[in-house]
């Protein structure tokens, strides 16, 4: 049987080759960051293995004599699975755009800094996720790693997709916190220090009730099958995790701007669904009064001490009433302090306005996800249901003093977009991130250790004319300090963690490896200076040991082995 499958196979991959001929390439393109041609070839395959189509059976490129390239056969398979397990989405062939305009913001990457000089490091949570997905699209879209733009590759966002079996918060805490120190997989000179922090799950009963306004783009670039059409598949997840007691309302923009439902209580499924199956997409986009109008529904139907949100879903295109983007972020920020927060769903490829869909959800106090097939649809809006739907914790910043004695320079992984000044720390009326239920936030620091006899003379609590004695022999590494507001609240508490000599091990856990592996694979993505030995290979040869529990951490591999193979 096996043997008459492979046959069967092999006889379908040389017709293919007789069909495009050894010069033809599976896969071409030439996108630049910016402005440039766009072309891909998508052959609709969905592979049964990998959420999101990443295709995790090969094609040996040296067995090939036309050098098909991301087609993997592997004859120890029973057969190269190529069944649709899931509704596949392609960009439409006709509406794809001849150049590819997506935007987005530029990443400073940084850099190391000396203990001595700059003692503590300050920024912003973050639990958005959509650089993973959108990065995911890429590489399953055929993307070079050339043609990977830098500024979609935010290491905080790749990181933070996963799980983690991290620490849960003890009665009285708001979060739980794990912090491991190891050897730096891609600097034999560093150690690497990952901070995990965990919120109380939430069932799903126990949520308080939701007042949502779709703000849905139903211009004419939506009507690509991996926009509006996939937009309308994933709201119907969503919309079975809302009950009698929530409200629902639907505002579209395009040429002008509809309220298709007003205040429907969300267990009139059908009601909401026919709706949302209704929509078509139509002309320009010139959103008129839209998100006025749904902050006004917000408004009206507002649940106090509930879930106030409007979620924009388009494709990038913010044309939605107001012009200016500097008006559109007063007005947000605005709406945020009356507790009606603001989350953002990306849709699609080629207009793609990563930057302005990211800056807005900042501002809105909500989340950024993309979402690029139904699985991550699932994933975002029912599996991950409370933590994207329910804030248990306001303007979170996070600082690290590090003490001179155990550590002489640090790099933060990630974050570039979320640092803040030292000041910024104490002062409660600085915006900074929101963390939901169940949420987890990693970080990832790249240390240096201290030679024997070095210290600094900054006036903080590790300089030696602070310390007694038995303090510097402590064996305090670092002390990690949490600002949080609680829903509603206008002062933060805070609340300190010191992490010493006991965080250190030479066998870190399945958990540390598996986020290093991710922080080394964001490096290579955008040719970091700091990717140090890194490598795909390396990647790989690091997670052979490492129990791959659910299908996200699955596709990992696969996106890696993918990246391996085109060099």
């Amino acid at each position: 049987m096996k043997k008459n499958v492979v046959k069967q196979v092999m006889a379908l991959v040389l017709s293919l080759t007789m069909l495009v001929g050894c010069g033809g390439d599976m896969l071409t393109g030439e996108t630049e960051r910016g402005n440039t041609v766009s072309e891909g070839y998508d052959d609709g395959w969905d592979v049964e293995a990998s959420p999101c189509g990443v295709e995790d059976a090969y094609y040996d490129v040296e067995a090939s004599p036309c050098e098909v390239e991301d087609v993997y056969y592997d004859v120890e398979a029973e057969v190269c699975s190529v069944q649709n397990t899931q509704e596949y989405y392609a960009p439409a062939e006709d509406v794809t755009p001849e150049y590819n305009t997506e935007e987005y913001n530029a990443i400073d990457e940084n850099g190391f800094y000396d203990v001595a000089m700059s003692p503590v490091s300050t920024f912003s949570a973050d639990v958005d996720t959509a650089s993973y997905a959108n990065v995911r699209r890429m590489i399953n879209d055929g993307y070079a790693l050339e043609q990977i733009p830098d500024g979609a590759v935010r290491t905080e966002e790749m990181v933070n997709y996963f799980s983690y079996n991290y620490r849960a918060p003890e009665e009285g805490e708001l979060f739980g916190v794990t912090s491991t120190i190891s050897a730096c997989p891609w600097n034999e000179e560093s150690q690497l220090l990952v901070l995990g922090l965990q919120t109380e799950e939430m069932g799903l009963f126990d949520t308080p009730d939701a007042n949502v306004v779709f703000l849905i783009d139903v211009s004419g670039s939506m009507s690509d099958s991996d926009k509006l059409p996939l937009l309308q598949d994933a709201f119907e997840v969503l919309v079975e995790n809302l009950g009698e007691d929530d409200r629902v309302s639907i505002v579209t923009y395009a040429s002008s701007n509809d309220v298709v439902l007003e205040g429907v209580p969300g267990n009139e499924r059908r009601t909401i669904m026919n709706a949302i199956d209704g929509l078509t997409s139509y002309g320009a986009t010139n959103g008129g009064e839209g998100i006025l109008t749904a902050y006004a529904l917000a408004e009206e139907y507002f649940i106090e001490g509930g879930n106030n949100r409007v979620i924009i879903a388009t494709d990038g295109d913010l044309n939605v009433g107001i012009t200016s983007q500097s008006d559109l972020q007063d007005l947000i920020e605005e709406k945020r302090e009356s507790g009606i927060y603001l989350s953002v769903l990306g849709f699609g490829t080629g207009n793609y306005n990563d930057a302005g869909m990211e800056t807005l959800a900042d501002c809105g106090n909500g989340n950024y996800s993309y979402i690029d097939c139904l699985a991550e649809a699932e994933k975002v809006l029912s599996e991950e249901f409370t933590s994207t739907m329910v804030t248990v914790a306001e303007d979170v910043k996070l600082q690290i003093e590090f003490n001179p004695a155990m550590v002489s320079g640090y790099r933060l992984v990630g974050y570039e977009n979320r640092m803040l000044a030292t000041e910024d720390f104490e002062d409660d009326t600085r915006d900074a991130g929101e963390v939901g239920a169940g949420h987890s936030v990693t970080v990832i620091y790249e240390i240096i250790p201290a030679e024997e006899g070095e210290s600094a003379d900054a006036d903080l609590r590790y300089q030696e004319s602070n310390l007694s004695a038995e303090a510097l022999e402590s064996g305090e590494w670092m002390m990690l300090s949490v600002r949080y507001k609680e829903p509603g609240e206008e002062e933060s508490q805070e609340v300190n963690y010191y992490i010493g000599e006991e965080s250190y091990t030479e066998t870190p856990s399945e958990d540390f490896i598996f986020a290093a592996a991710v922080a080394e694979f964001s490096l290579l993505m955008k040719e970091s200076e700091y990717a140090g030995n890194g490598s795909f290979e390396h990647i790989l040869e690091c997670l052979e040991e490492v129990n791959m529990r659910d299908e996200y951490r699955e596709e990992f591999v696969s996106l890696v082995e993918i990246m391996q193979t085109r060099g």
